[in-house]
């Protein structure tokens, strides 16, 4: 397979609420009872939320695609995305202008072949595009490879709060790399 990551366009909102909610269901959908995750893939992962995204120029949007079918006058599917805009998170020291690292997931058959970090690089570079600034990640509690990343990335956690999927609240661990940093 050929891989390539593209900058997410208004017509891309389907195509991220699949690959968001597939991604979302491979990785955490075993924790949740039904009602809990599918009351979250709506608010979350819809096609309106995405589109919401696409349209608010505060926010930035990949895609990685299996690329085979290049050439077509389609894009390849969908295996992979990254969310990018404004922090949003419940930190104290969380200041104007700091950016946030929203999304980034990839369909598990993809994870420790370099695409993640390829997508993680393509998102950082749009949220520091005009210079340096502190960002934010939000990680689960329990997702002890994707702490390590970051922390490879020189992120360090800075508090957590609680994250509602549906009626349950999961632990949620913030990170942060201070724009001094970067």
């Amino acid at each position: 397979m050929a891989f390539a990551i593209r900058r997410a366009v208004p017509a891309d909102a389907e195509a991220l609420s699949r690959i968001g909610t597939r991604t979302f269901v491979d990785t955490f959908g075993h924790l949740y009872a039904d009602a809990d995750l599918q009351a979250f893939l709506r608010e979350s992962h819809s096609t309106a939320a995405y589109a919401r995204y696409l349209a608010d120029p505060h926010f930035a949007l990949w895609l990685l695609e299996d690329d085979a079918r290049a050439g077509e006058a389609r894009s390849g599917e969908a295996v992979g995305y990254a969310v990018a805009g404004p922090c949003g998170l419940p930190h104290p020291e969380v200041a104007p202008g700091d950016g946030e690292l929203k999304r980034l997931y990839l369909l598990p058959s993809l994870h420790n072949g370099g695409w993640g970090g390829r997508l993680f690089q393509a998102a950082l570079d749009w949220l520091q595009r005009e210079g340096p600034r502190t960002l934010w990640i939000s990680v689960w509690s329990e997702n002890q490879g994707a702490q390590r990343f970051y922390a490879r990335h020189g992120f360090e956690k800075a508090g957590e709060y609680e994250f509602p999927v549906g009626s349950v609240r999961d632990r949620e661990f913030m990170f942060r790399r201070r724009a001094s940093a970067a």
